[in-house]
């Protein structure tokens, strides 16, 4: 009697896909009392022409972290300041044959700190939220998550430092946290608020401006 062995038919191995990795920085500052965002508009294709977040692809032996601070100090001229990861996508580009992903962070500056570069192709620009034009890759939902990030940062750390100069007014700070949030705020609430985190400290300098009595200066706590 023989015993005949079927041998099971080897499976085949999918090829394996090799997205693109790209990072991306969400860059907001506050200027005229609105919360912007920087935009870059692109000069080549793919989505020649339109507004996307500043990004690119890593270099040879770079981190995600190193290469986020170098799209930051490209775009503004800064680095030492408020920088964080966001969130990992892998969707942004469905015209990608591979697939692609997004590693995004979200960074706050000073706009009298930021230098924006000066070039007509790959054009940087400072954007109202609420003007915002057709974006590419559906960075749409990219700076939404980076908005609510943002907002629910204010609650319990002092983020907004990169947002302001040294020292600020009370009405200079609660106008940035207006600005993200997008509504007005209780003056007397606010200012109980900020004083009781610890995150902000007043200094002994005051400031006129002509209108009003003079106003007293603080600085976040972290900054001595």
């Amino acid at each position: 009697m023989t015993t005949e062995t079927t041998q099971a038919p080897a499976m085949e191995s999918p090829e394996a896909r090799r997205p693109a990795v790209a990072v991306l920085v969400v860059i907001f500052t506050v200027i005229d009392g609105a919360l912007r965002v920087l935009l870059i508009e692109r000069s080549a294709p793919p989505a020649d022409g339109q507004w996307a977040i500043p990004g690119g692809a890593l270099l040879h032996g770079e981190t995600l972290e190193q290469a986020a601070e170098r799209k930051l100090a490209e775009e503004t001229g800064v680095t030492d300041l408020f920088l964080e990861q966001l969130y990992t996508f892998g969707d942004l580009d469905p015209a990608s044959g591979d697939g692609s992903v997004g590693v995004s962070w979200f960074a706050l500056v000073d706009p009298s700190r930021a230098r924006l570069a000066r070039r007509t192709a790959w054009r940087p620009a400072w954007w109202d939220l609420s003007e915002l034009p057709p974006l590419a890759f559906d960075n749409n939902r990219v700076i939404d998550v980076a908005r609510a990030r943002l907002i629910s940062k204010l609650q319990y750390t002092d983020a907004a430092y990169s947002l302001l100069p040294t020292t600020f007014t009370m009405r200079e700070l609660q106008e940035v946290y207006e600005a993200i949030v997008g509504q007005p705020l209780d003056k007397r609430n606010f200012r109980r608020r900020l004083l009781a985190t610890g995150f902000i400290a007043a200094t002994a300098e005051l400031r006129a401006d002509g209108r009003h009595r003079p106003a007293r200066l603080y600085r976040f706590a972290h900054r001595s």
